[in-house]
């Protein structure tokens, strides 16, 4: 005759081995795709070892300028701004042959340069448009409205993700965190159209779907939108319609005032 624990474990035991059966495999949604596009390099034929690249006359001053920065025994240091100017220089995207120049600069292997340029965002590793704009997908961003923003943009320009529209002129990317979430939802625009002497990288807060397509035309026809909030309502961070509160200047606190202590 079964005990009682027998008998208990004797109910339990389909439901045990339900449990340790293996689980059918779940379609998992697709990964993100931040501006970087890749975390591995191939070769093609406007991206590999082979291609000539150097610093311009102008930009080889700048790289001493960057380089006097550190002491010669740290020239590693160095590594993040030089990789900034050259993709600044190369229409905003970092080949092969750039990041194999500044291994040289700085007097280190290549793959301690692919290791930098690999691992933020802020270096395209692929061609971006002339004008990279990236829109903040972080929480206070996504809240207010991120997702649509992007649609937007995505739509209104015929591309996908890290995609370029066919002239070349603009590219749609995702960066996590600008600073600004006070003003959220926000893009920013990275301008390469006049490469590292006109390179700009402006804010645009407080925006809208409409705004962001009406940013994009500005921009296609050569304007210079206002950079900061796009809500005329608000001066820079403060409140929409002004002030509410500390509206004059505040006391200083009594133990300031030595007469007072």
């Amino acid at each position: 005759m079964l005990s009682s624990a027998a008998r208990l474990a004797s109910k339990r035991l389909p439901a045990i081995c339900r449990f340790l059966r293996p689980s059918p495999p779940v379609a998992f949604a697709p990964a993100r795709s931040f501006s970087t596009a890749l975390n591995y390099h191939l070769d093609s034929p406007d991206n590999n070892p082979d291609l000539p690249w150097d610093f311009s006359e102008a930009n080889k001053e700048k790289v001493k300028e960057i380089l006097s920065h550190y002491p010669s025994n740290y020239k590693q240091s160095a590594v993040i701004p030089l990789l900034d100017l050259a993709q600044q220089q190369h229409g905003g995207w970092l080949p092969l042959s750039a990041m194999n120049v500044i291994a040289k600069v700085i007097e280190v292997a290549p793959v301690r340069v692919y290791e930098v340029a690999t691992f933020y965002s802020m270096f395209n590793r692929t061609k971006v448009g002339k004008y990279h704009l990236l829109v903040c997908g972080t929480t206070p961003c996504m809240i207010r409205g991120s997702h649509e923003i992007e649609e937007a943009l995505l739509k209104h320009l015929g591309v996908k993700r890290n995609e370029v529209t066919k002239d070349g002129m603009f590219s749609v990317g995702e960066m996590e965190c600008m600073g600004c979430c006070v003003n959220a939802p926000m893009i920013t625009v990275a301008d390469y159209s006049n490469g590292s002497e006109g390179y700009t990288y402006n804010y645009y807060e407080d925006v809208t779907p409409k705004r962001v397509v009406e940013i994009v035309e500005m921009l296609r026809r050569g304007e210079k939108p206002p950079v900061g909030t796009q809500n005329r309502d608000r001066i820079r961070s403060g409140p929409a319609g002004g002030n509410t509160s500390l509206l004059g200047e505040p006391k200083p606190p009594p133990c300031r005032d030595l007469d007072a202590c």
